[in-house]
């Protein structure tokens, strides 16, 4: 009943074709290219990166930026979680971590607590909440912290970026990953130094493998 009355209230409308019901409609989503073969990535800390969508597209930036950004889409987690959990769908061979019984964790990538007061939501642990729930994952938030206010990366070179996110996180409670295989959550992977940076703390930590999950890549 209360969502009823809020989508009443409050109701959506496609971020692609304004058509009302909900912020994705079927068409619009038919539109966005759903990877379906999985692309290797190594990286220095990542073992592989899962990504489900090219962040070049249009409608595609415009529900990440909305979801990150005033207003504040909150509810836009779930039409893009279930990008990522299609992409999972459609690759031929599913990868270990989606079977019975998987050693992996779920772990979002933090907002220092300033950020996360102005926006009132981590948008990474959103989206780590839906694929823990379609996946049977469990997902811990409290491990990796973010002890360093940076400005946000999209607004610096690749260089500076790197250097901007140095030094960021701080691992807490390590028993919980020690030795565990981790999934490392977050919106959009660029350059991908905020993520190596996070997985280099969890390898401090003692994490035995990360692999990266995002929605999309730049």
């Amino acid at each position: 009943m209360w969502q009823f009355l809020l989508d009443l209230l409050f109701p959506k409308f496609c971020f692609g074709c304004q058509k009302e019901g909900s912020y994705l409609c079927s068409d619009c989503q038919a539109t966005l290219e759903i990877l379906s073969e999985h692309q290797k990535y190594s990286g220095k800390n990542l073992k592989d990166l899962f990504w489900s969508v090219p962040y070049q597209g249009f409608l595609i930036k415009k529900m990440i930026q909305n979801f990150k950004y005033e207003p504040f889409a909150k509810e836009l987690s779930q039409p893009l979680s279930f990008l990522i959990i299609n992409h999972f769908q459609l690759i031929e061979n599913p990868p270990s971590f989606l079977t019975e019984n998987s050693e992996f964790i779920l772990i979002p990538i933090p907002l220092h607590k300033k950020r996360l007061r102005w926006r009132g939501f981590n948008q990474a642990e959103e989206i780590g909440k839906e694929l823990a729930f379609y996946f049977k994952i469990p997902l811990i938030s409290d491990c990796l912290v973010k002890i360093k206010e940076t400005p946000p990366q999209v607004e610096l070179s690749e260089k500076e970026r790197k250097e901007n996110i140095l030094g960021s996180f701080l691992i807490k409670n390590r028993e919980k990953i020690n030795g565990r295989k981790v999934l490392l959550v977050d919106d959009v992977f660029t350059t991908g130094g905020t993520m190596e940076e996070a997985a280099r703390a969890l390898r401090e930590g003692e994490a035995k493998e990360i692999i990266g999950v995002v929605i999309a890549r730049g």
